[in-house]
This record gives C-alpha cells, sequence and structure tokens, in this order.
C-alpha cells in the first residue's frame, strides 16, 4: 500500500503543501477550521507524520531518556509509571534504560540516549556510581538533566527525592514507642546518600528518646532476601540482644522476617520489623510488612512536570535548579504492631 503524504493531503483538499504542514503542527497562522479539515482528512487517508524528517526539521524529538537502575523491585517501576503518564500527556514519549546498578551499563544507557538525540534525560544513579561523571558531560552539552530519589555528589540540577533522614527517624521513633529498645539498623555498605540519610535518622532517633547507639547493632552490607537472613543468624549465633529491626528496603525486611521464623521467633511478639520503600508485596506476606512510603508514582508525577516546566521557559541551565523533597508516609502493619 503506498504510504500517504502530506501533498496527498493537499491535494484531497486542493490546498497548498505548506498550509498542510502548518495545520499539522498547530501554526497559529491557520485557521480552527482548515486544522480541523486537514486532521480529519490526513485520519481518513490514513496519514501518518514522519517522526524522523519532523525532528530534524525541529531539532526535537519529543522522546526523554529514563535510566533507572533496575525495574524488578517495584519502587523503580512505579516511579516510571509515573514519569510516562505524564510525559505522555504532554506529547512525549520515553526511552527506557536499566543499568543493572552497574556504572558501566549506565554510561551505555547515556551513549544511548545521546546517539538517539533525546530532548532530556531523567536519571537515577547506579548503587556503583560514586561522582558525577558522565553526568556531567550530559550537563556540559546543555542536554536538560533531572534526577529522581539518587542523585550524584556534586552536581547541581533539579531533582526530586524523598526525606530519606526524616524516613529513618520516623521508622526508629515508630519502634522506640511501641515498646522496643535494641533496634538493629541494616544500611548499604556504600556510602549512597539515601541510605547515609535513613542511618543518620536512626541514630538522632535514638539520641532523642535517650537511647544508647551499639555499634554492633548497625550492620552494612549488599541489600537482599539472603543479607537480611544473615544478619538475623549472625545476630542469633553471636548472642547480641536485640528486639526490633529495621531495614533500608523491604527485601532485606522480608529476609529478615524469614530468618526470624525459621528461628521460632514471633513477629512482632518477640521482634518488630520495619522495612523502606512500600514495595509491592510489603502488603500482601504475613505478617504484612510496615515500611516507609516513598510516594513513588507521585514522584514520578512531580519529576516529569518539574522537567516539562523548565522545558517551557528555556534556558534550562541558566536558573537556580529546583529540587522537590517529598515527605515520607510511615506505613504501620502487624510487623511492627506490638501490645505494649
Amino acid at each position: 500500500m503506498k504510504k500517504v503524504t502530506i501533498l496527498d493531503i493537499a491535494k484531497e483538499l486542493n490546498i497548498t503543501f505548506s498550509t498542510v504542514a502548518r495545520a499539522l503542527n498547530d501554526h497559529p497562522a491557520i485557521s480552527q477550521a482548515t486544522k480541523q479539515a486537514v486532521r480529519e482528512t490526513a485520519a481518513r487517508l490514513g496519514y501518518r507524520a514522519n517522526r524522523v524528517a519532523s525532528s530534524l526539521r525541529s531539532g526535537r524529538t519529543n522522546i526523554i531518556g529514563v535510566l533507572v537502575p533496575r525495574l524488578d523491585v517495584s519502587f523503580f517501576s512505579s516511579v516510571v509509571h509515573g514519569i510516562e503518564a505524564v510525559m505522555n500527556e504532554n506529547g512525549y514519549t520515553i526511552l527506557l534504560y536499566q543499568s543493572q546498578e552497574s556504572s558501566r551499563h549506565e554510561i551505555k544507557g547515556i551513549d544511548t540516549f545521546l546517539r538517539s538525540r533525546v530532548d532530556g534525560i531523567l536519571a537515577s544513579i547506579a548503587l556503583e556510581t560514586e561522582h558525577a561523571g558522565s553526568f556531567l558531560e550530559i550537563k556540559e552539552r546543555n542536554i536538560p538533566l533531572a534526577f529522581f530519589d539518587r542523585v550524584p555528589p556534586g552536581l547541581d540540577v533539579p531533582s526530586v527525592t524523598i526525606d530519606d533522614y526524616r524516613g529513618g527517624f520516623m521508622a526508629t521513633e515508630h519502634l522506640i514507642r511501641s515498646g522496643y529498645r535494641r533496634i538493629v539498623h541494616i544500611s548499604h555498605n556504600r556510602d549512597t546518600s539515601i541510605f547515609t540519610e535513613r542511618l543518620r535518622g536512626y541514630l538522632d532517633a535514638l539520641n532523642h528518646y535517650g537511647l544508647p547507639v551499639d555499634e554492633r547493632l548497625i550492620i552494612k552490607g549488599n541489600f537482599s532476601l539472603e543479607f537480611g537472613r544473615n544478619c538475623v543468624r549472625e545476630l542469633l549465633a553471636s548472642g547480641i540482644a536485640f528486639d526490633a529491626v529495621f531495614t533500608l528496603e523491604d527485601f532485606t525486611a522480608m529476609g529478615v522476617i524469614q530468618a526470624l521464623k525459621a528461628a521460632g521467633l514471633q513477629v512482632p511478639q518477640d521482634i518488630g520489623v520495619v522495612g523502606f520503600a512500600n514495595e509491592a508485596f510489603t502488603s500482601l506476606v504475613s505478617p504484612t510488612l510496615s515500611t516507609v512510603d516513598q510516594r513513588t508514582v507521585e514522584m514520578g508525577e512531580q519529576l516529569a512536570y518539574l522537567f516539562l516546566r523548565l522545558l517551557e521557559k528555556g534556558d534550562y541551565y541558566k536558573r537556580r535548579p529546583e529540587k522537590i523533597v517529598l515527605e515520607p508516609k510511615l506505613l504501620i502493619r502487624e510487623s511492627s504492631l506490638r501490645q505494649i
């Protein structure tokens, strides 16, 4: 079947090629009646715009690169859902790339975006990323860039994050108010800001309520189900007393609960557990897991709206970068509801 072109629409309506082109691009010089006639004729003839040619003329692709560490956890997939919904409503499509927590893959993703001539990049850095590196190049090329959740140090660009310090404080405070006193905090062995802030919130909550800080109760490693299980096994084997666990994220918390059950301990009667992120499974397991909700869909939506607003203003990097910090929500469920 012959591909329908702008010239076909022009012949059908007996108007010029340029009038059709401007009507399809919603040019203000073209009347609404003409625009309506062009759109209806284009739809009837089955016309599809040549996006490549259009982008070459305008210098824009209407594609936004979205770089995420991974999509096998609901946190990042939910943020992407929020981003995509807003971008689609505003005529943009997204090009998605997973770094798999690898700085090498992250660099490949950025290169893919640059070769695809994206109009901007939204990103959350990989755990391996310790400096701005390739992201600095994006800014130097004057390509709009914004971050969510994880932000590289030393790069002053727009971002939407959660108040991780507040989340860490709230989770620990809840456990203290529920009667727990020997609270373990499982953190990450990398000094990524989101994890160091959750740790700082934990420490400040202990100090606020006059509880001593026991360094043996602060455990660092690479989060996973198995890491959570191993932490509990090692604590029990060492004989270190503890009555609650606050973990850096929910999968580790689930591993903690599994190991506690295997050891014959009851949650929350013997040991209380609180996670972080509000992964999809947390309300489905038994006991249901108390956690800190990071407002993921809203984070994605806020990031997209911020990004579009800055694009519309122009001169993306000439203004002081706007940084939105969302307030976390503590979701109290069965794993920490001990009767006191």
